[in-house]
């Protein structure tokens, strides 16, 4: 089995000494995501705008990969305040309307640059 590091301007470069995501085999490790736009590398604001961006960087990630958002078989979220559980879930159920991916999702005491959401994935390629 080869180790592949996956790459793409179209989600933030990584913020510290890892990998925006490695292939190993079928799998597909990303890691997690804060709603940076890439495009300005900076953190958008609001809880809402923040999930739309992570779930948008995840998808380009998977994708240049050469997945799609269907691809996903597993993720996890990490919260800042678990209030903020059911307007992450209602962005997220969009992006994931039919057989939506396993998931588990914690409250955090931070995250990087004072983001409000943070997620990472696990993806099956062919």
């Amino acid at each position: 089995m080869t180790k592949r590091i996956v790459s793409t301007p179209d989600a933030p470069a990584a913020v510290g000494p890892y990998s925006q995501a490695v292939r190993a085999g079928d799998l597909l490790f990303v890691s997690g995501q804060i709603g940076i736009d890439p495009a300005t590398g900076s953190l958008v604001e609001g809880l809402e705008n923040q999930v739309v961006r992570v779930l948008e960087n995840l998808t380009a990630i998977v994708e240049a990969a050469g997945g799609t958002r269907a691809s996903i078989v597993k993720t996890t979220v990490l919260l800042a305040s678990i209030g903020d559980f059911k307007a992450m879930n209602a962005i997220y159920s969009e992006y994931f309307a039919g057989d939506p991916p396993a998931r588990a999702a914690y409250e955090v005491a931070a995250l990087p640059l004072g983001a409000l959401v943070e997620i990472e994935a696990v993806a099956l390629l062919s």
